[in-house]
């Protein structure tokens, strides 16, 4: 059997994914372990747990692949320095040190933690690196259920390219164009985000659910910056940005261009002049993707699409995509970002480099995306009977019936259940659960229990036979990457006086029978849920929909704000008593909160300041 580790470190969101004749083993994010959002360092543990799960040491590995050339990523560094001199000096000047002292020499550097993690460690020709781009495409044809498909991926940058287009047929993959920094998609997006007083790699999510809030009215003024082509590719005039040379994303010409400077979060409040600014970007996006969509279809006339890189993790304009009809299957890798990278590599020295045949299977080959660790029932009795904490322990049947009363009942419920999930999503492993026809239900986790912005939208986890009865969506969605609107019929018709709310004022009327779950927009990112990917699951919203006739619940991620989410027992019950949780459900554990010790109670709310 040929196992080989795949690596993402050093930039964000590092990672470790392992597999054995091609089949997807095990996968983590390291922040899950270190409890650092978006933790770049190297996986150590991520490293760890992989192959832990497998039973193997780091030295009986067969092949360790990375998911850059960091030498390629040197070059542009250098190459933008010198396009760009004498501008760029501070930002050049700070990036050199740790670029020679580490990064130039990750070779070195991988080796020396391998060595340091097993002893015994030796093989240096085990040691591949794959491209960024590469690896993106990889991870999101090799898992999928398509036998061709054409790829795009896009992002911030890998090593040059910022947006490819790959051909993937069988076991084999080629990039066929690509689109080079400093011009790039995930950039300008991010340039907003900056702007927008959000932070840059985590706040683009802030943007988009901003985005329905405001109007379009800036797309004129955007489209000053970005030249767009008939075929969706696109030119960012860097009279604009700051990104390839100073330490901003924007700067002066750009805030002259819209009339006001970068929010500031901690004196700013978000006003209408911000929310328009989202809409537009957001719309801006969309416009891109849906041109560059239908111009490689036109091109490459394959009739599947799959998608990877941070722009895929947009799920408004993947959900325009699909409205669009340009293509007949989508498929989106759930771990889209860099961390997803470290599947990709280890994918593309598998089927690429050493020729081995693709088995498609008919949903997709990622397990649900339920990769990472999991618990036993005595592991997980045991971890809480050491914090102290009162639980009571029930058969299947009866966790799922008092599980379901406790959400028809409005109760907020954690939900730590099987093998934690590979990527940002929550997607009812890890997960926060709530009534989505509670009015309150939106508002009390956003601001008592999640500790972030109040109009952060939440998602619904439906039955997959009953989401079309609901929203206009005719496919799954197991890995919440599309937004689709709720069906005409579960609509409440908007009053004269609600039309007339703008801004924030909108996010208290009730637009369908489940208003907990529908943005302002009458949109929701949907995942779909079936009994073959997670059972316990599935029961869990079937009994709720037997209670109700309610076949969806809210899933949010299982965290607090600016927190990964829960990987350990631990974890879970921090945050039961960081919040207010009602009740934490893991493994056939059922904790009241209403039940522990008050002096386990930590405050989380002080922690963050709201925007």
């Amino acid at each position: 059997m040929t196992s080989i580790l795949g690596i993402s470190a050093f930039y964000h969101d590092s990672a470790a994914t392992l597999l054995e004749d091609g089949e997807i083993i095990a996968a983590a994010q390291e922040e899950r372990f270190t409890r650092i959002k978006h933790d770049a360092s190297y996986p150590k543990n991520a490293i760890n747990f992989v192959l832990n799960y497998a039973n193997l040491k780091l030295s009986e590995l067969d092949y360790i692949v990375f998911f850059e050339k960091p030498f390629l990523k040197f070059e542009r560094l250098l190459e933008t320095y010198v396009a760009f001199a004498p501008k760029g000096f501070l930002s050049f000047s700070k990036a050199m040190p740790i670029w020679i002292k580490e990064k130039l020499f990750q070779k070195k550097l991988l080796i020396d933690k391998f060595k340091e993690q097993d002893k015994n460690f030796k093989s240096e020709e085990k040691i591949f690196f794959s491209d960024h781009h590469l690896s993106h495409a990889s991870s999101a044809f090799f898992p999928s259920p398509f036998e061709e498909a054409v790829i795009l991926t896009a992002d911030g940058v890998g090593e040059w390219a910022t947006t490819t287009v790959a051909v993937g047929k069988k076991n084999n993959l080629e990039i066929k164009k690509e689109i080079l920094f400093p011009h790039s998609l995930g950039l300008l997006y991010s340039a907003f985000t900056y702007y927008l007083g959000f932070k840059v790699n985590s706040g683009e999510y802030k943007l988009m659910g901003l985005a329905p809030y405001g109007d379009p009215i800036y797309v004129e003024k955007i489209n000053k910056i970005i030249d767009v082509k008939i075929d969706g590719t696109f030119n960012l005039d860097q009279d604009y940005f700051n990104y390839a040379k100073g330490l901003t994303m924007t700067n002066n010409n750009f805030h002259n261009l819209f009339g006001q400077k970068p929010r500031n979060p901690e004196k700013e409040k978000i006003t209408k002049f911000h929310m328009d600014i989202a809409s537009s970007i957001q719309k801006v996006t969309e416009e891109i993707m849906i041109k560059l969509a239908k111009s490689i279809r036109k091109e490459y006339n394959v009739k599947n699409l799959c998608l990877a890189g941070g722009v895929a993790l947009n799920c408004v304009a993947n959900g325009k995509i699909l409205e669009a009809k340009i293509f007949d299957k989508i498929w989106i890798q759930p771990a889209a970002g860099d961390a997803g990278g470290s599947l990709g590599a280890a994918l593309a020295l598998w089927h690429i480099q050493f020729k081995n045949k693709r088995v498609v299977e008919y949903n997709d080959k990622m397990k649900g995306s339920y990769l990472g660790p999991e618990f036993s029932q005595s592991e997980i009795e045991t971890e809480l009977s050491s914090l102290g904490a009162i639980f009571e322990t029930y058969n299947y049947d009866e966790l799922i019936d008092k599980t379901s009363e406790y959400l028809s009942e409005e109760k907020a419920i954690g939900w730590f259940q099987g093998r934690m999930e590979f990527g940002p999503r929550a997607l009812g492993a890890r997960s926060i659960l709530g009534d989505p026809r509670s009015e309150h239900t939106q508002k009390n986790l956003n601001l008592k229990i999640k500790y972030r912005e109040s109009f952060r939208p939440f998602a619904p986890s439906v039955l997959e036979e009953d989401a079309s009865s609901w929203f206009d969506l005719n496919v799954s969605s197991p890995y919440m990457l599309l937004v689709s609107k709720i069906n005409k019929d579960k609509k409440i018709p908007m009053t004269p006086e609600d039309k007339s709310l703008f801004g924030l004022e909108k996010l208290n009327i009730k637009r369908s029978e489940v208003p907990a779950i529908t943005h302002v927009d009458y949109s929701a990112r949907i995942q779909t849920v079936n009994k073959n990917t997670n059972k316990r699951y599935y029961d869990l919203i079937s009994k709720f929909k037997k209670k109700t006739g309610c076949p969806l619940i809210v899933n949010t991620s299982f965290n607090v704000r600016g927190e990964p989410i829960v990987n350990t027992p631990s974890d879970a019950f921090n945050c039961l008593m960081g919040t207010e949780l009602d009740y934490l459900i893991i493994g056939n554990c059922i904790l009241d909160k209403k039940k522990q010790n008050k002096n386990f109670i930590k405050d989380y709310s002080k922690k963050f300041e709201l925007d």
